[in-house]
């Protein structure tokens, strides 16, 4: 299978930031792509007034141009992430859909930890408009291959990726902003391991350049392989898109020679209540 991780350089205009995406989407998809990530929030991003202004719901601009984008080009499309507004809720979602070949939704993952914390003096308060998700997916791409989903701040939380891992992905997305400070400082060293903790292949697509309220995004977007290796990589500060060969015998390969998943012992695990910290 052919992946491509796709940058872009969103903000809060949302027909520029679709049209943006659907040249990219079509650009990988001739270079041979059949799963192809955009990155978070690709629609929409800049300031909680412009995600209260420019939220959707599934059924949406955004997500209809995801089905048909992916059912006009025969593709696995993960369409990043959007600001999703719920019937009956006060506060959005920052979810990925994942939409298969035939143009049906295949998976559905809303963001699980709330990127609210600090970065050289600058706040970030994601909780402030948004609300987490609370369920881990597991979706399935056309040949079969379970992928799990996942979002940006995610990264951080291992115990996330080894469930998708125990469950059977095989592939993880990683729709992505990450900050250009820790992306600077973070950003390789953390898909890659993630790929090599759970043996899986990962496609992290970020965003990249100023966005609106002056913030600034890392990019360097890329696709990694389970044993570590980083198989393509959008260099500079441009959008663009990488692709590369996702060898799922190679997967097998270094699972049996290095069985961790399968050296696991479930019963040892026990979570502290809460951490100390």
């Amino acid at each position: 299978m052919r992946a491509a991780a796709v940058q872009l350089n969103s903000n809060e205009d949302k027909e520029r930031n679709l049209a943006q995406a659907d040249e990219l989407t079509r650009a990988a998809a001739a270079d041979g792509a059949e799963l192809i990530v955009l990155p978070e929030k690709f629609n929409v991003l800049g300031t909680h007034e412009h995600y209260r202004a420019g939220a959707e719901t599934l059924e949406g601009e955004t997500i209809g141009w995801a089905r048909r984008a992916a059912a006009e080009l025969g593709i696995d499309l993960v369409a990043g992430s959007i600001v999703e507004q719920r019937e009956g809720r006060e506060k959005l979602s920052n979810t990925s859909v994942h939409v298969g070949p035939d143009g049906d939704i295949r998976g559905v993952y809303r963001k699980i930890h709330m990127f609210d914390v600090v970065v050289a003096g600058v706040e970030y308060r994601e909780s402030e408009s948004e609300e987490p998700g609370g369920e881990i997916v597991v979706s399935e791409l056309a040949d079969g291959e379970p992928l799990g989903m996942t979002v940006c701040y995610d990264l951080r939380f291992p115990e996330l990726f080894r469930i998708l891992a125990v469950r059977g992905a095989t592939v993880i997305s990683l729709p992505a902003a990450f900050t250009q400070v820790t992306g600077e400082a973070h950003w390789e060293i953390l898909v890659r391991a993630r790929a090599i903790e759970n043996q899986t292949f990962m496609v992290a697509a970020g965003q990249v350049g100023v966005h609106p309220d002056d913030k600034r995004s890392f990019g360097h977007s890329m696709i990694v392989d389970p044993w570590g290796e980083v198989l393509a990589v959008v260099e500079g500060g441009d959008p663009g898109f990488c692709t590369a060969e996702l060898d799922f015998q190679h997967q097998h390969e270094v699972r049996e020679k290095l069985p961790s998943l399968a050296n696991r012992v479930a019963s040892a695990y026990a979570w502290p209540e809460e951490a100390r910290v």
